[in-house]
């Protein structure tokens, strides 16, 4: 991003962020000492879910994903952008269900350290974008040679980059609102 752009969006976001933001409050009265964590089966591993969470919400996109590669690097024209609309949205919504089940589940295993998995399990589905795009260059582009490798890589990297951030922040950030609800209405004396 150029300078003259970068740094005073920079300042501005840091300035609205301290403005606009209170003391996060926990919901639960919580303890200095972490608790010992139990031995989870293989199936509830972290490495297991997080690649389980992104493969909904990639099958939610799938079709409308092929006709955008379609549309970007097979030069034919994109007509559907309702349906790409829609599909955006219900990959929004379908990422954060996810996040929020993994998180009661880790939660109901008495995990405590919910925050990264939610952020990893809601951009997981970048990977398998990643790998369709792999799949889209191999077996159905009429792309080949270095240059245009690199050149589709490089930006399928980037794209997907933006999608790990952009539906890791969601995942967190239901995850986030799914835990202070439940601790809030829960009774803990």
């Amino acid at each position: 991003m150029n300078d003259t752009v970068g740094f005073p969006l920079t300042v501005l976001g840091g300035i609205a962020g301290r403005n606009w933001t209170g003391v996060l409050e926990a919901p639960c009265r919580t303890h200095n000492r972490p608790r010992d964590l139990p031995i989870v089966p293989w199936y509830r591993t972290p490495v297991f879910q997080i690649a389980i969470a992104g493969l909904l919400p990639f099958s939610a996109i799938y079709i409308e994903l092929d006709y955008i590669f379609n549309s970007v690097w097979g030069h034919r024209p994109y007509t559907l952008y309702g349906m790409l609309l829609l599909a955006f949205f219900i990959l929004l919504v379908v990422t954060a269900c996810i996040s929020v089940a993994l998180t009661y589940f880790q939660l109901s295993a008495e995990d405590y350290r919910w925050w990264w998995r939610a952020l990893f399990s809601g951009g997981s589905t970048a990977w398998y974008i990643f790998g369709y795009a792999a799949f889209f260059f191999l077996y159905r582009s009429e792309m080949n040679g270095f240059m245009q490798a690199a050149f589709f890589f490089g930006y399928v990297a980037l794209v997907c980059y933006i999608f790990f951030l952009l539906l890791g922040m969601m995942g967190f950030i239901a995850s986030f609102m799914f835990v202070q609800r439940i601790y809030r209405v829960i009774k803990s004396d």
